[in-house]
């Protein structure tokens, strides 16, 4: 690798310009191409961020370019094959979540980038949140004590020309799901990673409002390996959009918070709730648009130095796979009407 990472961006849609701002901001990498089959889509994107060069397919950036690393900014259903490409030409990955959409396409990925000796990486950001952060380091501290409860509430909202703007949203092969799989895959990552793995679901999930094949409107019950209970509800049907909320509650104490900072922090410790500037949420919760891109530098910053230092990046592809199999296993639970009991390591059973 040269002296900065050389990063392509593959798909010049919606969440494009939070790589794309994270790349060029970044004093240790450089945009060097963009991928779009629609030149003028790519044209803008470009004519923002410093004229790389455009290409019109993966195969002929991989041959042409002078790339480094992909960023996969494309629907959902086509992560696999973008990613099995990028490995066999030896480009490092970091993968817009979810990772991918079946149980078979995630083997293929992490095992395509394993046999290429390339890092595979995700977009997983708001993991990269200051709450996030302390959240979890209260917890592993057991500033709470034994956990009792662990909620996620994704409650969002989408109109209906959002899913009109594109063909592939909503639809089950290319966007893999809707309110959980999509929009609330970020809060279904915080909460596994906070409580732990998930032991089973029992899960409601449908379109209730938007002519779509895919859920709209999800609830699901879990059951934590640690013994804890937990609801996770995700939604683009509540209007106006709410902000991601977690609570975690144990017997000692309890901690919640959103995209604007602590609502509640009690802990063993008595200690204060830390200090954090209250501010406008940013996670999208009525516009994706919306998303600010602190995170996206983190991560690109962890991509360009699990390499440099040969570790296993932030969120690995084994790491971003558990969330959504856990979806996984919720849609399952929806479509049979029956409690699913996941595996130890987070595949349905």
């Amino acid at each position: 690798m040269t002296k900065n990472m050389r990063f392509a961006i593959v798909g010049a849609g919606v969440i494009s310009p939070l790589h794309a701002r994270a790349i060029v901001s970044h004093p240790e990498a450089e945009l060097t191409a963009i991928v779009d089959e629609v030149p003028e889509k790519a044209e803008v994107l470009a004519k923002e961020f410093g004229s790389p060069p455009i290409y019109a397919t993966v195969d002929e950036m991989l041959k042409n370019g002078e790339v480094d690393a992909v960023c996969i900014c494309v629907p959902s259903g086509l992560h696999r094959d973008i990613t099995l490409a990028a490995a066999r030409a030896g480009k490092h990955v970091l993968c817009e979540k979810p990772l991918g959409i079946t149980a078979q396409d995630m083997d293929e990925m992490i095992e395509a980038c394993r046999s290429s000796d390339v890092k595979l990486a995700t977009v997983f950001q708001k993991r990269t949140a200051a709450e996030a952060l302390l959240t979890k380091k209260a917890l592993n501290e057991g500033k709470l004590g034994r956990l009792v409860m662990g909620d996620a509430y994704m409650k969002y909202f989408r109109s209906r020309e959002y899913y009109k703007s594109a063909g592939w949203r909503g639809t089950w092969a290319l966007d893999g799901g809707g309110a959980l799989m999509n929009q609330g895959v970020h809060g279904v990552d915080i909460i596994r990673w906070l409580m732990g793995d998930v032991e089973s679901v029992f899960a409601y999930a449908s379109p209730l409002i938007h002519d779509i094949e895919v859920e709209d409107t999800a609830v699901a019950v879990v059951k934590y390996a640690n013994g804890a209970y937990g609801v996770i509800q995700g939604a683009t049907t509540v209007n106006p959009g709410q902000e991601a909320r977690f609570e975690i509650h144990g017997e000692h104490g309890s901690i919640i918070y959103g995209d604007s900072g602590f609502k509640v922090w009690k802990t063993l410790d008595g200690d204060a709730a830390p200090v954090q500037a209250q501010r406008k949420a940013a996670d999208g919760t009525d516009d994706p648009k919306a998303i600010s891109a602190d995170g996206h530098y983190i991560l690109v910053d962890d991509l360009i130095h699990s390499v440099r230092e040969n570790r296993a990046p932030l969120i690995s592809g084994e790491e971003a796979r558990k969330s959504v199999d856990l979806i996984l296993a919720i849609y399952e639970s929806a479509r049979t009407g029956r409690e699913v009991r996941l595996q130890p390591g987070g595949d349905p059973a």
